[in-house]
């Protein structure tokens, strides 16, 4: 039997060198790429449909935007325990069958008006619990799909299109809805993943996943490895607290965005799908100045100057009146902005998180990260809705866009602001490296999504 690592086609020849010529690479691409657009398109799809169909209140929004996030710190750290004993393609294929359901069943009672907002609260947290069992699996099926020379292109790629589908999907959702109403925006939606099932379901290598011993995996127990490992290094716990407080006030904000383009500046969902999309630019620029600035200026002087560049920039917003194009204008300019600093430090976040953590803690570093950082979305979302409600749109942009500047004074405050030119090695922790002994099975793991979204 191959190993997890292995990449034997089913004919028991290699799979070939290049990624790009490997069908089964393609498909996974693919398919990853397709879910992970209807995924992030439905983040605005079905919060727009609660607002435009359903007249549902600030309050109404921010439980439905909770509802589907909660799915992140609830399972998150289970379900990459979980996946490693499953066969990654099945994982995707089922969670790809049951989006498509729940999202063309919400479109079809939604045309013919029979879907209330206690049915679209179901469908978010169906579709959010399908969504964390996806992202886990997708990222594990790398490892057993590629040979392990392959493995930074593959993931390379994988996450270019986890990172185009946050930028573009949420401006795709937005003029969707627009063009053709929200049950049809929901039922395109629907077609993503449909289509995501199409191409992982053709992918023909043989998948190999370790053999089940006889008493259950002790999961408490790696899930507790991966905890004192972040605890224990200042490096990581300064990561995890600016990545919870940019989570937290970013969900608070962008609840009450998603009200205020629409409601007080009377936007329509082209607009606001426009200056949404103008993150898209400015994270490509992010991502070029990220190969460069670290190296010149240093490690921690770029974390907190685009930090704090990129989230001051929102400040902008409430500022802003009326739908004229100087309107759009300026949000596609903030946009831009927020774009390039938010991907400018997640790139070298990431980068420093990788440098000072073992291999074989790298999956359940990340997936602590993220369980800290994405976890406190759905508190940040109920309070969005709770302030939009009281103390009115605007006011409440303003308080959330300073909350938001949290993550940037943390990473002044930290180790984090002391790092060089250089990334600190492995051997220059010994404070978390020596202390924590990795098992040689822990190299099965593999990174989470998105663990460096701080700033």
């Amino acid at each position: 039997m191959p190993s997890a690592f292995s990449a034997v086609s089913d004919s028991g020849r290699p799979a070939p060198s290049s990624l790009w010529r490997d069908g089964d690479f393609r498909r996974l691409w693919l398919g990853q790429t397709a879910s992970q657009l209807g995924e992030h398109a439905t983040l605005v799809v079905l919060p727009l449909f609660a607002v435009l169909t359903l007249n549902a209140g600030a309050g109404q929004v921010g439980v439905l935007r909770a509802v589907g996030q909660a799915p992140i710190l609830l399972l998150s750290l289970f379900v990459g325990a979980w996946v490693d004993r499953w066969r990654t393609r099945t994982v995707m294929v089922l969670t790809d069958i049951g989006r498509t359901l729940a999202l063309g069943a919400a479109s079809v009672a939604g045309l013919f008006g029979w879907l209330g907002l206690p049915a679209l609260l179901v469908v978010a947290i169906v579709v959010g619990t399908l969504s964390v069992f996806f992202d886990v699996a997708y990222q594990a099926s790398l490892v057993r799909l590629v040979k392990r020379d392959q493995l930074v292109r593959g993931n390379s790629a994988l996450e270019g299109s986890r990172s185009v589908a946050q930028i573009g999907g949420p401006a795709l959702g937005g003029t969707l809805v627009t063009l053709l109403s929200a049950p049809i925006a929901a039922a395109s939606s629907a077609l993503f993943f449909a289509l995501s099932f199409l191409s992982i379901r053709r992918i023909h290598r043989t998948e190999s996943i370790p053999e089940r011993s006889e008493r259950p995996p002790r999961v408490w127990q790696r899930i507790h490895e991966g905890l004192r490992f972040v605890v224990s290094d200042t490096s990581l716990r300064a990561v995890c607290l600016a990545s919870a407080a940019f989570q937290f006030s970013f969900a608070a904000m962008m609840t009450v965005y998603l009200l205020f383009l629409p409601r007080e500046l009377q936007l329509s969902g082209t607009a606001v799908g426009l200056a949404l999309a103008a993150t898209g630019p400015g994270a490509l620029v992010g991502s070029m100045l990220a190969a460069r600035l670290p190296g010149r200026f240093g490690h921690g002087v770029v974390l907190v100057s685009a930090a704090a560049l990129g989230d001051g920039v929102l400040l902008c917003v409430p500022a802003l009146h009326g739908p004229s194009a100087a309107t759009v204008a300026a949000l596609l300019a903030v946009n831009f902005v927020f774009g390039a600093g938010s991907q400018l430090v997640n790139v070298t976040v990431m980068a420093v998180r990788q440098a000072v953590t073992p291999d074989g803690m790298q999956g359940r570093t990340a997936a602590t990260i993220t369980f800290v950082g994405m976890g406190l979305t759905p508190l940040g979302s109920l309070l969005g809705g709770f302030l939009a409600g009281e103390w009115g749109l605007r006011t409440s942009l303003v308080v959330t866009a300073t909350g938001m500047m949290l993550s940037p004074v943390l990473m002044a405050l930290s180790p984090l602001a002391r790092l060089g030119r250089a990334l600190p090695a492995l051997q220059d922790v010994p404070t978390t490296a020596a202390r924590i002994q990795v098992p040689e099975t822990s190299l099965r793991e593999t990174g989470g999504s998105s663990p460096g979204d701080v700033g």
